[in-house]
Parts: C-alpha cells; structure tokens; sequence
C-alpha cells in the first residue's frame, strides 16, 4: 500500500456498526434502537444478531437523495457477516436468512417512523423456508406480510387487499410451496399494480437498498415532523437503521410475540406487565387486530421465569422502568429491543420515587425521570387524554376562544351568578358563561370551576380574576350568543340551555358539548412527597407561592412553599373592593382622607384572613405587592386610562406617597388582626432608581411622618424590579431595601418590547414563534441580553416567574445563583423539581 492509500485508508468514514463491534455507544450515532441492541448484547442477552447504519449516513441521504460513498459496498460486507454469523444465506436456501429493516432515531418517536420485516423473500428463499418448516402456510403468512409492509413502507400503497389474505386463508401447511407462492405474489403485485402501477423488487438486494432509503425518508414524513415539532424534539437529528436477522413469533404453536414492561406504565406498581400473543408477528400485538394475553397467563413458566429475571437485572442496570420486545421462536426466547418505557404521569412519580426509594436510581436520575409537566397533569385533574382526542374528532368543540387561565373542567352551564353560587353550594361543578363579567359577578366566579366569557381579552376582569382564584377560564369567544331570558347559549347553529354539561380548556380555550371524564389527581400522593423532598434538598432554594384566598396557604404548604407572595390588587379584586376603590380613587381623588381611609379598611379586612390561615400554616414569610395601577396584566380591570388621566402622578411608583402608607397602614392592621407575627414586607413594581429606594426607606422608617403605622411596626418596604434601568441598578437598591424582587415577565417584555399581558397567553407569540420570527420564545427561555444582565443582580435577590416554569428557565437562573423564588401556586412542585436537577446536574 502507498502512503497515498494508507492515509487515504486511515480516513474512510464507516457507516455501518455490528451489535458485536467494540467502541463507544453513542446514541445520536446509532440511534436509540440501535444502541440498545449493542449493549443488550453485550450484556449476553440473546439478541438475534445485525447492524446499524448510523444517523451521519442519514443526513448525508437526506441532503443529496443518494447514500453516502461506499455505503452500498458496507451493507454486502454486514451481510456477508450476518450470513456467517447465522449460518443462513440471504434470500436463497437451504437455510433462508431473512431481515427486519427498522427505524431507530436517537429520540423516542413511537409509531411515527418506518419498518420492514421479512426482507428478502425470494421465490427460491420463500420455498425453502416452507420446507425447511414444513408448513407452506406459514410461508404464504410471510410473503403476504412482507409484500404489504414494503408495498405500504416504501411504495406508498394503501390498498388492504383483501384477494390476497384470502389465498393466505386457504393455504395449507401441505400444499405445494412453489405454487402457492406463485398465487400469492402474483395477487399481490395485481393488486399493487392496480393502486400504482408499481412492483415490489424480486430480487432481495434490491428490497434491502430500498428499504434502508425508505426509512431514511420517513424521517421527513408530514407526521414524523409533526410529533417533533409537537414534543420540541429537533429536526436535524436524522434516523439509524436497524438490519437484524428475523426470528420468527408466527412459526407454530411454540413461537409468538409480545411487548413486556419491567412496571405497570400506567399505575407504576412494580412487576412485570404486558402481553403476549402466541403464533403470531411482532405487529400483530401492537397493531390490535388480535387481543393478546397476559405474559403471565400465556407464557410457558420457564420462559416467564427467565424474562421476569432479565427485566429486573436490566431496570436495576438502566435505573429506570423499561419497554421490552420480545419473540419466541420453537420456544427460544429472544430480545428485540429495550427503551424507556412510556408512561402515564401518575406512573412516573410513583416510578421515579419506587426507584430512587429502593436505591436503583439515584437523585439525579429520579428527578430525571419525570418531567414537569408529567408533574403538572398529576397534580391537577385533567381530561382523560383518549376522550378528549374522541371529542374533537367527533366534533365536540362549540367555540375555541383565548385560554386565560389553564385548567379542564366539567360541568353544568349556567348563565347567572346566583344561580351558579346555588347549584355549587348543592354539590355541582358549574361553568358560569357570561357574556362579560364584573365585580357584580365575583360570587358566582367563586363558586364556578370554570369561566367562559364572549368578550375580553387576557386582561379583562374575567381574565385577571380567574388567574388570581386559580379557575379554568376562556375569554373572548366571539361566537358565544348567551339569551338570558331564555336561559339559552347559541353556538353557531348550536343552542345549549342553561344545565347542560359542557367542558372547558382553560389553556388551549375550547369549550366542548359534553362532560368529559377527568383524571385522578395525585397531588397529595406520598411518591410526590418523596420525590420533591429530594428535589427540594438538592436545590437549597426557598420557593414561595402566590397566593389570593386563605385556602391557597394550605395548598401552598402541601407542595412544599416555603412561604408566600400576594398582590394587594389580586386580593382586593378578589374580593370584590378593587373596583369600588378604583371608583372611589376616580370619584373623590388621593388628597382627600377618605379615599386613602378605605383603601386601608379594605386591605385590612380582606388581607386577615389570609394572614391568619399563614400564621395557622407556620409560614414565617409573606411578601405583598403593592397596588400598581399600570400593571400591563390587569388595564382594564383597573381602568387604567381613566385614572392616569385624572391622576397623571400614579404613572409613577412613589407619584403619591401617601397610597403607599396607606397600604402598609392596612397590612400593619390585618397582621395585628390576625395574630401574625412572621416576616411581613411590601414590595413596590417600577422603582428603577436608588433615590426612589431612599424615599421608599424613608416611608418605612417614618421620615415623611406616615400616619397610623410606625416604623417599628410597620412592614418592611422593598422594590420589584421590572425594567433594564432597575437590574443595572439592583445592586445599590438592594443596599437600600428590605426585599427586592426581579419580575422576569416584566423584564423579558421590556427587553422584547412586547406587553407583558401577550406572556399570560398561547396566542399570538405561539404562531409567532412558529414563523421563526424571534430566535427565543421569551415565555420559556431567557434572552441571552436578560442573562447578560442577571450576572451582576445580587444573589440574594428573589425572582418572580409568572405562568408556566420551563426547565430551562429553572436550570439558568439556579446556574446564575438564584436562591429564592416566587411562582404561581400550580407550579411550586414543577420548579421544585427542576431546581432539584439543575442542582444535580451542575
């Protein structure tokens, strides 16, 4: 060899890699299937042996429409191998060897992507496999099989060819095999030919080719895009392949096919799981066109035994619950494939806790084992997933209008507040459907499990009320047509009346004709407990939850807060006074005493009771938010244009004094009426400057005379920071606060430009983002500008995230050194967790 050749040799790139090769196993190389099967036999598994062709060969295919060079001249190479290997010859006698050619990307995509079985059925292989199994019927099976699954896979036919499962039918294991392979094939390519025009290759090399680039393309398939796009899985990634010798499940009585879990997928319980369906293909289970039998009812003892034991010894090595194909040939076990097992939620904490509780998981890989919205749905009831998919199939959808508070719940429609407060306090869960509401409906927004209005946007009263009761609520559903006198709804050409069970989606905004059965809720399930217990310890943070009434504190603690947050205006609006103290500030103006009088009266009675339900809770920390009557969330509540025009001083955070000692003036009573004496603080939004967090100081220590409330008694005074100005400045406010509080909300909508109030919703920033018209989804990712400038923000400061907490989100601002968190009540478990990892994972 010249030197030319030796480097040139030293820098071929190989496509191909036995499940026997030594070397690395890489996943975004060989794919998930592919590198299961590697270390299923190295591990001693019997595994029937194969290749993978790597996810670089994908991309190289999928950027030029050919394979990559000398690809073709690997797979006669892996097939010589596999020859050898099994004793067998690809597609002729005496000993056929047939393929499975399989999809297998570095991701879980079930059902998604693309297989062949029974590759390499020639005439001469098909007749020598009927002889050497002496059943021809068996043979007919395959060739029937593979010519539809290649027909189907890599042609594009549809055609279910009910001529040729006839022939099938009438074969008999005796008959000639020659012939009837003959009648098959033949009924087989009319039939093709008929939908087509197209054949399927005789010759088995061809069938191979075409097989490996027709899984190739399916990576690109409108539904294998669509499940990416839908689970955020990345476009690029590309697909292996799996060739592997075929062991055959349809052979006779002795052989069959099933699908094992390690544990219950979808109640946790450990233990083996699954089914198996004798005399049959690998298909036939999932494909449910058979109804197969338990594993323990179907399998022979020895074989049971021997896959009990190797299910156990695998979760143990993987530390996590695993799916398992597997085939019985003439009574032979063997193993397909192993991969992380799908599971319901409620399955995964159970899970994830069972493993980290008998030591076969670690912390880390506990935690990893769920995610947070498995977190969610398990804490919340919800829909059940099949029967929501049936409703919308089935045209069950009246309206989609704007989700402005996430929750699905079913009930009876009423169209009255007194009447939804009645029907609730007999016992039913009711959907109150107005066509706006106002505080003149707050009693029967209480008492709803859900909220639909015809107008409105994510700002309006129903809106901002909804999210601070934490109720399911959809607004601005145009098509909604409510007659009150008739005690009707008009949908469309739809007419509902008032009783009628109907479901809502607060977060994707459908409103749906029926009662749709929900999920069990496990938010008060010991394996959460135990989970989040390691979360939490991991993380070493303090997460506090917003709250509004006094039963959200108990909520609160039972996800494990710390303490917790609440706005002045949430409460109030709550209660029914903000609009009234909007008035009254509109009617008789700040100079006078008794505007500032009943805005003490007001937070003084309406923010005991929560104080009292935290003192009965042991929470030693409450921090509130001052009224801001520019909050972006909540205009129209707080009729913003009306006030700032009358009082141009309130577009300002410390514009009136006063109101700010009034606030505390009213928190120093609610306390001492509630008994309350843990740490107590009133933070104000907007301050930028550290001559505003001097003034604010000097109102907390009494400098401007504040009237009803002394320093020594009085609540800390902080800041929320909500603008660039205010995190440049954090250091030196922070010097001069007692809380300071960094709105993330606020400060990626400044930093974007956009209202604050587009993040509380799915649309318009989803298709937004769709279009590729902002590099970062600002809901779930922080802006690498905002990352830039939480490096400088005090460590000690708290952070507010509003809405849904993305691991990502979680993870960067753990790495930043945050410590101290804020969130929405439904997401203190899922931050929790994605603390736990961060802390884990760094």
């Amino acid at each position: 060899m010249t030197g030319d050749e030796a480097e040139r040799s030293s820098t071929v790139v190989h496509h191909t890699r036995a499940f026997t090769d030594d070397g690395p196993v890489d996943v975004d190389e060989l794919g998930g299937k592919g590198s299961g099967l590697v270390r299923m036999t190295r591990d001693g598994l019997r595994v029937p042996p194969g290749y993978v062709v790597t996810t670089a060969a994908c991309h190289v295919y999928l950027d030029r429409r050919a394979f990559p060079d000398g690809l073709e001249d690997e797979l006669r190479a892996r097939l010589g191998a596999l020859e050898t290997a099994t004793g067998k010859s690809f597609g002729r006698g005496p000993e056929p060897l047939l393929l499975s050619v399989r999809s297998g990307a570095p991701v879980s995509m079930p059902g998604m992507m693309d297989t062949v079985l029974n590759l390499g059925l020639s005439r001469d292989a098909a007749v020598a496999l009927a002889e050497r199994s002496s059943d021809t019927r068996f043979m007919a099976d395959l060739v029937a099989r593979f010519h539809a699954m290649y027909s189907e896979i890599v042609l594009g036919a549809l055609d279910d060819r009910p001529a040729v499962d006839a022939l099938v039918a009438q074969a008999a294991p005796g008959d000639d095999p020659a012939d009837v392979y003959d009648r098959v094939w033949a009924a087989a390519e009319a039939a093709l030919d008929d939908e087509l025009s197209e054949s399927v290759p005789s010759t088995p090399w061809d069938q191979l080719v075409h097989a490996v680039e027709a899984v190739f393309r399916s990576w690109n398939t409108r539904r294998a895009r669509t499940y990416r796009d839908h689970h955020g899985i990345a476009h690029d990634m590309g697909t292996a392949v799996v060739v592997q010798s075929m062991v055959f499940g349809n052979l006779d009585d002795t052989s069959g096919s099933g699908v094992a879990f390690t544990r219950d997928p979808v109640t946790g319980e450990p233990g083996l799981y699954g089914e198996y369906l004798a005399h049959s293909q690998g298909e036939d289970v999932v494909a449910g066109v058979r109804t197969p039998d338990r594993v323990q009812d179907a399998l022979p003892p020895d074989l049971l035994a021997e896959l009990e034991r190797t299910g156990a010894e695998l979760e143990a090595r993987h530390g996590d619950v695993l799916d398992i194909e597997f085939t019985v040939e003439h009574g032979v076990l063997y193993f397909l494939q192993i991969r992380s097992a799908k599971r319901t939620p409620e399955a995964a904490v159970r899970i994830a806790a069972d493993l980290l509780g008998d030591g076969t998981a670690s912390a880390a890989r506990a935690l990893g084992l769920v995610t947070a919205d498995q977190l969610r749905q398990a804490q919340r009831p919800g829909f059940d997933p099949d029967a929501l998919a049936a409703a919308r199939d089935d045209g069950q959808v009246l309206l989609t209008g704007i989700g402005a508070c996430p929750g699905q719940v079913s009930g009876e429609l009423v169209l009255d507040p007194d009447r939804a407060r009645n029907r609730a306090d007999a016992g039913a869960s009711v959907i109150l459907g107005r066509s706006v509401t106002s505080p003149a409906d707050l009693h029967g927004m209480i008492a709803a499990a859900g909220i639909v209005t015809a107008t409105g946007g994510s700002t309006s009263h129903a809106a901002v009320v909804a999210r601070a009761l934490g109720t399911a609520c959809v607004v601005g559903a145009a098509a909604l047509e409510i007659d009150d006198a008739a005690r009707t709804v008009r949908i469309g050409d739809r007419t509902l009346s008032e009783g009628e069970e109907v479901s809502l989606d607060g977060g994707s905004g459908e409103l749906f004709a029926l009662a749709l059965p929900a999920t069990t809720p496990a938010a008060a399930n010991e394996a959460m407990d135990t989970l989040l217990a390691a979360a939490a310890e991991s993380a070493g943070s303090e997460v506090l939850a917003r709250v509004t009434l006094p039963v959200d504190v108990d909520t609160a603690r039972a996800a494990g807060a710390t303490g917790v947050v609440t706005a002045i205006d949430d409460v109030l609006a709550a209660s029914g006074d903000l609009n009234r103290l909007v008035e009254t500030l509109l009617e008789k103006g700040l100079n006078g005493v008794g505007a500032l009088s009943e805005v003490r009266d007001a937070i003084a009675g309406q923010l005991a009771p929560l104080l009292v339900a935290a003192r009965e809770q042991g929470v030693r920390d409450v921090d509130v938010r001052a009224i801001d009557l520019l909050a972006d969330e909540s205009r129209e509540l707080l009729q913003q244009t009306a006030v700032t025009t009358r009082h141009p001083e309130l577009a300002l955070p410390l514009g009136v004094p006063d109101l700010i000692r009034a606030q505390r003036e009213g928190l120093v009573r609610a306390a001492s009426s509630a008994g309350y004496t843990g740490r107590l603080r009133l933070a104000v939004r907007h301050v930028s400057d550290p001559s505003e967090a001097r003034a604010l100081a000097g109102l907390d220590n009494g400098a401007d005379g504040a009237d009803g409330a002394d320093g020594a008694d009085a609540p800390g005074v902080g800041t929320y920071l909500t603008s660039p100005r205010a995190v440049l400045a954090a250091t030196e406010l922070a010097a001069l606060s007692d809380v300071v509080w960094l709105e993330v909300r606020a400060l990626q909508a400044a930093m974007f430009g956009i209202p604050a109030r587009q993040f509380l919703t799915a649309e318009p920033l989803d298709s937004y983002i769709a279009r590729g018209l902002l590099a970062v989804d600002p809901r779930h990712e922080l802006d690498p500008v905002v990352v830039h400038l939480l490096r400088d923000v005090p460590t000690g400061t708290g952070v507010r995230l509003s809405g849904s907490v993305s691991d990502t989100v979680a993870a960067t601002l753990h790495g930043l050194g945050f410590r101290r968190y804020a969130v929405d009540l439904p997401e203190v478990r899922p931050l929790l967790l994605g603390l736990g990892r961060a802390a884990l994972a760094g």
